[in-house]
């Protein structure tokens, strides 16, 4: 496969993570941060991220084994937490789970905190996996000019 045809391939993929409404802006503007000086910028930050949120996960799921009762304002705290790390990677539809855990929260709901955070996690790690793939095969395209989004 040529290179213009791999770049190609690196585009439609990252057009279809906007197109499932994974992705938001923020992502777009990680990649314009990211030059020949360090061409693997966004990955790296969204290595970070991965890394630092799973503390973040652990922690939520042992607030949440916590039931007598349920501390709503350390579940809040923890998830805003969360929703800012993913937020900085543009993850959308996890920031939009956060957001709906959050309101969970203020209305002391237990169990939707509960459905919230295990679709929380769904949206996590299937985002993650197609991160993953999306670099590897940027990787194999090598650098892009530019790092805007197709239309």
């Amino acid at each position: 496969m040529d290179r213009n045809q791999s770049r190609r391939q690196v585009a439609a993929m990252k057009q279809s993570l906007f197109d499932q409404g994974l992705l938001d802006e923020q992502f777009i503007q990680l990649e314009e941060l990211q030059d020949d000086a360090n061409p693997n910028f966004v990955e790296e930050i969204v290595t970070l991220h991965y890394r630092d949120s799973s503390r973040l996960i652990s922690s939520i799921e042992q607030a949440l084994k916590e039931r007598n009762p349920l501390d709503f304002n350390k579940l809040d705290t923890l998830m805003h937490q969360f929703k800012g790390s993913s937020s900085s990677i543009g993850a959308k539809k996890v920031k939009a789970e956060c957001n709906l855990f959050r309101e969970y929260c203020r209305v002391g709901n237990a169990e939707g905190c509960m459905r919230s955070f295990q679709q929380l996690k769904k949206e996590y790690a299937a985002l993650r996996k197609k991160l993953e793939a999306y670099f590897q095969l940027a990787r194999q395209a090598g650098p892009q000019e530019t790092a805007c989004r197709s239309k």
